[in-house]
């Protein structure tokens, strides 16, 4: 098990069978950046083109298709003091005779200080003052490359992953994903300092990262949608647009899960899931959206 410290020069809008950036080996850990969605670095300054810019792909060595990818958060820090985000919601998220009401869309700028660990607003003044939020720091894209020799824009997401922007994405999970081709061809990027529910201003606090990452392979372990682990709760992440489809694909990964890691056939998971399942909304604001099906891991055997 090594720990590569990693440096990228190149920096890709699509998740795909891109030349890899590293090659690691089960157990490693990769210590890296990411730019923000703008293209932006840790000195404020554009670097690469906006839309997502991810970090990798990093190519793993021994996943092969029909394997999973078991990727740990280690650690995830905004690594400047200046992000950006959208001020007002996006139409598709209001009545649509309230868009006319909606003021002009325009730039926020926050100060980000991890001393305090609160990101304020900056601009536009709001009838409020300055808005304090704590940080509470995520990613918003990441994933391996999809099936077929697709490149899947980093703007939205599917079963490899992408722009999920799930506030669950932190520090300190593991999150695995369906290999789809050889290596993996693991990919991060799209820091937030902060974001809410849905990101339906259209951005988090963007910011760019400080980020490491360890990487597994699941040798022979079938998934079929993103999951992430916790200590207390399992989540599994359907991505598709209408909403009510990413739900399903969510309620059906997590069922699964449970059937082959946990022993529950299909009845007990459902009269457990009728009364203790909880439902998050990653993205509705991207082609597809994002919903998390999670289970306290308190009602398992």
């Amino acid at each position: 098990m090594v720990t590569h410290e990693f440096t990228p020069d190149v920096y890709y809008g699509s998740m795909g069978s891109h030349d890899p950036v590293l090659r690691i080996r089960e157990g490693d850990t990769v210590e890296t950046t990411t730019v923000d969605a703008g293209g932006l670095d840790a000195t404020n300054e554009r670097i690469t083109p906006g839309g997502n810019p991810m970090t990798g792909p990093f190519f793993v060595e021994g996943a092969q298709p029909g394997d999973t990818l078991a990727v740990r958060l280690d650690h995830v820090r905004p690594n400047r003091r200046r992000g950006w985000s959208g001020s007002v919601v996006a139409p598709n998220v209001v009545d649509p005779e309230f868009v006319p009401e909606l003021p002009q869309r325009q730039t926020s700028e926050w100060d980000v200080d991890l001393n305090a660990w609160l990101a304020t607003s900056l601009k536009p003044e709001s009838s409020i003052g300055p808005i304090r939020l704590p940080l509470a720091p995520m990613i918003g894209c990441l994933g391996v490359a999809p099936a077929r020799g697709e490149a899947i824009s980093t703007a939205t997401s599917a079963q490899h992953g992408g722009n999920m922007d799930y506030r669950g994405c932190i520090e300190g999970v593991t999150m695995t994903f369906p290999v789809f081709q050889e290596g993996a061809l693991f990919f991060i990027g799209d820091g937030h300092a902060v974001q809410g529910d849905g990101e339906i201003v259209g951005s988090g606090i963007e910011i760019s990262m400080d980020v490491a990452f360890t990487v597994h392979v699941l040798k022979g372990k079938v998934s079929g949608w993103p999951r992430i682990e916790t200590d207390q709760e399992l989540i599994a992440l359907g991505n598709a647009r209408p909403l009510d489809q990413a739900l399903q694909h969510a309620t059906t990964e997590l069922m699964r899960w449970l059937e082959t890691d946990y022993g529950l056939d299909y009845v007990a998971s459902s009269m457990l899931f009728g009364q203790a399942i909880r439902y998050d909304i990653g993205n509705v604001f991207d082609p597809a959206y994002t919903v998390a099906a999670k289970l306290a891991k308190r009602w398992l055997p």
